[in-house]
Order: structure tokens, then C-alpha cells, then sequence
């Protein structure tokens, strides 16, 4: 057995470092499998059940409680059940970057609590961590020893010349990429993607690539069922190239997955690319790299629909998303850590209405962060804005309709084909933190409120305030989707075109007895993307079964679709009755 992993894995490896591959690379790798393969839980396939939750460790904070343990506290009383699997944001020692400019990938953050504290929340809910591949801290042991010319990390570090021309370089950010670093060898330049506190590891080493092996093992075995990895498409660099989604890139994804289904096929890879949609599923390969991509096109195209009222962009793109290869599935979202990024929409989204999106984000007290282009000119990157504020109003302002088109945007999120992401700040109908702006400086600063638990669940005891008027119907609509076998992540979707002021989608296969109805093996959805009553159009093309009279899940209502008008932002999720 052991001699045909070693086969699997030096071909692997071969697609990284080709003939210059060390020999003994590959017996590394494999001895360290062996070592971590004892005590591993047995994890269950994917299914409806699955809904995770994306949040900080110190999101929801008590008094006398370390903030995992307050996290815990709150996440068991209010959502056991409801959520299967929780994704804690980098919660290691770091300097910068909330903590994805991280200096000890083996440590947790002391302020927020320790492998134990960890350790208890993974007794109620599956987790999710981030591997941080790309770069780490300036302040780590690694670059410590770069700066000393000596240790394990001396020659871990992608060193440049700043007089060659970097200009064909893909670049997410305005800062410089080549910075400056003093060491006991005099001055030297090293790569910096993301800031000049964030310095690129070099792949090309293969002591580094051992190195985020052991990492990703030790993660596996503190419990992560789903490894998620940061900005991936980075981490290899040829000069000259534009160092994004080179082939060593995907083969090193490809071998972690190979390194994970040696430790149970049912364990999750997923690749955080922020890049143009077609670049983005590039990353599922051909069924052998990620098992699953964050959906990145989704936030700005269903924000920039509810925002216009107008759902044809994301209509089209719902209809023409390819067929996945076996084994793999989306990582759907809306809201994140980080801003709604528009990249992946560049190619979908005309630039004039996305820059009409962005002047709505300023004018709901957000900001747009820029990246820089080669030829000098920059474009936005990034919306930075509370998803709940985005959604106080469309293009033409503020108006009554902020609660129901936000729970328009969230019914959509867990109607789709994948395994929904939902941001603790959507759970919880978070406004922008412009105070946080002002004390850390940083514009993504304002999706990030620290909740203190007895000011949140004062606010729920309010009856109109938004968390009372969110916080129980989202809880409502995720004990609800639990039992629609049609929300299986691998059941069938198809996206029709109904009119522009609706987005439809079916899932699963159209019911053809009253029998198949009942076990909700199939569902159409119906939103209404307006502030306006809407009737469904073209509703023939709809499959005989949801014609008739169907019974809507989320109202109890009879519907028959021909006689029908929707509310303003109201959502059907109908069976046949």
C-alpha cells in the first residue's frame, strides 16, 4: 500500500517541482501521513444538513468568559442544530490583517483561548480553519530567521530584484510588491502580494511545501473537517508570468487534496480565489483539487440585483453555470470577514453598474477598496459595507423594505446548489462599525463588530429592533430548510428565466407523484428582487407539477403560480400539493 501511495504522490509532486523533485520528498510526505493517521474522527458525506457559520473568535464576547468560550456558549444555546459546522477566522498569534498575517500557524492567539477551548467547541459543531499559505507575518519565527540568515526559515522567503520589471504581476491591492528588508546580510527585497507586514513564502523551496504539509495535518487532527485556503492563487511565482493560478498552483492544491482523502474522503478542501467566476472554478480541476470553491460571483451579482431590482445578470449567470465534476460542490455566501468583492464580476456586470453599486455602498456609509492595475490605473476591488446596511435601501435610497430584501438575499443564499456560508453579522443583522474604522484605520474594520452577548440579546428582547426582526426568522428558516431533501448540496438546479424583477430556480427533480412531493425531493423557489408586487411570467415553461397548485413552505399558503402576486422581497419555496 505504502508503495503505491508513493507512486500517486510522486507524480503529484512532479507537477511542482518536475525533475529537479528531491527523492525524498515524497517519503517525508508519507511518513508524516502515517503518523497522523491514528485517532481521526469518521466524518459523514455532505447533505442538506450542512450549513456553516463564518465567524471570528471573538465575534460575540461575556464577561469572564475568553471569547472562544463566550462563542461556544452563545452558538450552543441559539443555534445547536441549526448550523453544523462553524469556520473560525484565523484565531492564531498574528500581527496584522485580523489575523491572516499570522506568526505561529501552531498556536492559538492567546486572547482569545487555547487548543482546549477550541477542542469543546468541536464537541457540538464541525469546523472549519484557514490555511494561510501565501504569505505570514514579518514578525514570525520563519522570517526571524531569514532576517538572521539562519534556521529553518532562512531560505523561505521569495527574494526579487527591484530594478526588473514586475508589471505583468496580477495584483489585489495598492500597496508595493517588492519591499524593503533589512537583514544581517544588508539590504535585501522580498515579495509582498498583500502588505508589506505579509511576506511570500517560497514554494519553490520544498522544505516549504513539508512545512504547510505538517501544518495542514495538524490542523486535520485538532478537529478542521473543512481546510480552507487563503488567497491560493498566489503562492507560486515565475517572473514574467502574471503569478496567478500557475499550474505548480494547482498542483499543490491538487496534493493537498490527494493528502486529505488519505485521511477520510469525506473531509473538505476549499480555495478562497477572489478572481474572475471561469478563473475561480478553475480551481476544481478535473474533479482532483478543491471539493469545493467559495462562490464568489454570488455577493456582488445578487447585491447588485436587489439593489437595481433588476435580476437579469444573475439570472444569466445562474443559468449558465457548468455542471460539477463528481465530488465537487460550491461554497455559497453573500457576506464575509472581508468586503463584497467584485472581481469575479468584472466579465458580468458592465463597469458603469458596478461603479452605480459602489456610489450606493458610499452613499449607505461604506467604502470601495481599489486594486491596482498594471498600466497604473486602478479599479474597485472590494465593497466595504455591512451586508444588512447594503441592503437599507436599491439605487434610488433608503426606503421600509431593509428587513424583507435582506431576508431576500438569505432565503436565495440557502436555496442554492452547494453548502451555504453565513456570516455571524447576517445571523445577527449587524450595521456597519464605523467606530472600529476609526480605531483600527481599516475599511474591512466595518464588518467586523465584536458583539458584547448582553447588549445583543437586549436588542433581541426589542421588538422592532433588526436583530429581534432577523435573528429568530433566520433560525426559523434554517430548521426549515433541514428537512428539504431538495436542498441537498449534489441535487440537480436548474435557473429560469421568468422575467427580470424574479429570480427562479428549481431544485432537485420536478415531484411526479403527490408521494414525491411530500419527501420534498424537489422544490422551486420563486424571489421577488423588487420593492414592488410582482406576478411570475413565462410561468409555462415551469414543469407541470409546480403549475398546479403547490403548497409554499415558507407561508403555508396554497399557490397556484398563473393566479398568483408576490409581495414585495417575498420568497416562495414551493412543493406540490
Amino acid at each position: 500500500m505504502v508503495g503505491a501511495f508513493m507512486e500517486e504522490l510522486e507524480l503529484l509532486l512532479k507537477q511542482v517541482y518536475g525533475t529537479s523533485l528531491d527523492p525524498n520528498l515524497s517519503q517525508d510526505i508519507i511518513q508524516k501521513i502515517e503518523q497522523s493517521k491514528a485517532g481521526f474522527p469518521r466524518y459523514q458525506a455532505w447533505s442538506e444538513q450542512d450549513v456553516i457559520l463564518i465567524t471570528y473568535g471573538d465575534s460575540v464576547l461575556s464577561n469572564e468568559l475568553m471569547p472562544i468560550q463566550s462563542l461556544h456558549q452563545f452558538l450552543r444555546e441559539y443555534l445547536s442544530g441549526l448550523v453544523s459546522s462553524v469556520h473560525i477566522l484565523p484565531f492564531f498569534p498574528f500581527s496584522s490583517d485580523d489575523g491572516f498575517s499570522v506568526i505561529d500557524y501552531y498556536q492559538v492567539n492567546y486572547s482569545l483561548g487555547d487548543w482546549t477551548d477550541v477542542a469543546k467547541l468541536n464537541q457540538d459543531f464541525e469546523l472549519m480553519f484557514d490555511l494561510v499559505m501565501n504569505h505570514c507575518s514579518r514578525q514570525s519565527l520563519w522570517f526571524n530567521d531569514f532576517v538572521n540568515g539562519s534556521g529553518e526559515g532562512q531560505d523561505y522567503f521569495v527574494e526579487s530584484d527591484p530594478t526588473l520589471d514586475y508589471s505583468a504581476v496580477t495584483r489585489p491591492r495598492t500597496s508595493p510588491l517588492i519591499v524593503d528588508v533589512y537583514t544581517r546580510q544588508g539590504l535585501k527585497h522580498v515579495w509582498a502580494t498583500f502588505s508589506d507586514d505579509q511576506i511570500d513564502l517560497n514554494f519553490a523551496n520544498p522544505k516549504v511545501l513539508l512545512a504547510f504539509v505538517d501544518i495542514f495535518l495538524f490542523y486535520l487532527k485538532h478537529g478542521a473537517r473543512f481546510i480552507r485556503l487563503d488567497a491560493v492563487a498566489f503562492v507560486w511565482k515565475i517572473l514574467g508570468t502574471n503569478c496567478i493560478h500557475l499550474p505548480q498552483t494547482h498542483a499543490i492544491v491538487k496534493l493537498l487534496r490527494w493528502v486529505m482523502e488519505q485521511l477520510d474522503p469525506n473531509m473538505v478542501l476549499i480555495t478562497e480565489t477572489n478572481v474572475p467566476h471561469q478563473e475561480n472554478i478553475s480551481y476544481f480541476g478535473e474533479g482532483d483539487e478543491a471539493h469545493m470553491v467559495y462562490q464568489f460571483a454570488l455577493p456582488p451579482l445578487l447585491l447588485h440585483a436587489l439593489n437595481r431590482g433588476n435580476g437579469h445578470y444573475l439570472t444569466a449567470w445562474a443559468r449558465d453555470l457548468v455542471a460539477l465534476p463528481k465530488g465537487c460542490n460550491y461554497f455559497n455566501f453573500v457576506a464575509s470577514h472581508d468586503g463584497i468583492g467584485v472581481r469575479a464580476v468584472e466579465q458580468i456586470i458592465p463597469k458603469h453598474e458596478i461603479a452605480d453599486l459602489a456610489e450606493s455602498v458610499h452613499n449607505f456609509g461604506g467604502f470601495v477598496s481599489m486594486k491596482s492595475n498594471g498600466d497604473g490605473t486602478q479599479n474597485p476591488y472590494e465593497l466595504n459595507i455591512s451586508l444588512f446596511d447594503a441592503l437599507q435601501g436599491t439605487r434610488t435610497g433608503s426606503d421600509q423594505w431593509q428587513v424583507e430584501r435582506f431576508l431576500c438575499s438569505q432565503k436565495l443564499l440557502l436555496s442554492l446548489q452547494g453548502i451555504p456560508g453565513i456570516y455571524i453579522h447576517s445571523l445577527t443583522a449587524t450595521e456597519n462599525d464605523q467606530s472600529l474604522v476609526e480605531q483600527t484605520g481599516r475599511t474591512r474594520s466595518i464588518n467586523r463588530h465584536r458583539w458584547d452577548r448582553q447588549d445583543f440579546e437586549k436588542l433581541l428582547a426589542q421588538e422592532h429592533s433588526s436583530q429581534a426582526l432577523v435573528f429568530q426568522r433566520y433560525r426559523d428558516l434554517l430548521a426549515l430548510r433541514k428537512t428539504i431533501a431538495a436542498f441537498h448540496p449534489e441535487a440537480a438546479q436548474r435557473v429560469y428565466d421568468c422575467g427580470d424583477a424574479l429570480f427562479v430556480l428549481q431544485r432537485g427533480d420536478a415531484p411526479r407523484t403527490a408521494d414525491d412531493g411530500a419527501k420534498r425531493n424537489g422544490l422551486l423557489a420563486v424571489f421577488n428582487l423588487t420593492k414592488y408586487p410582482q406576478q411570475v411570467e413565462h410561468y409555462a415553461q415551469l414543469p407541470q407539477a409546480y403549475q398546479a397548485e403547490c403548497e409554499d413552505l415558507l407561508s403555508d399558503e396554497k399557490v397556484i403560480l398563473a393566479e398568483y402576486k408576490l409581495k414585495p422581497y417575498q420568497v416562495l419555496w414551493l412543493v406540490p400539493d
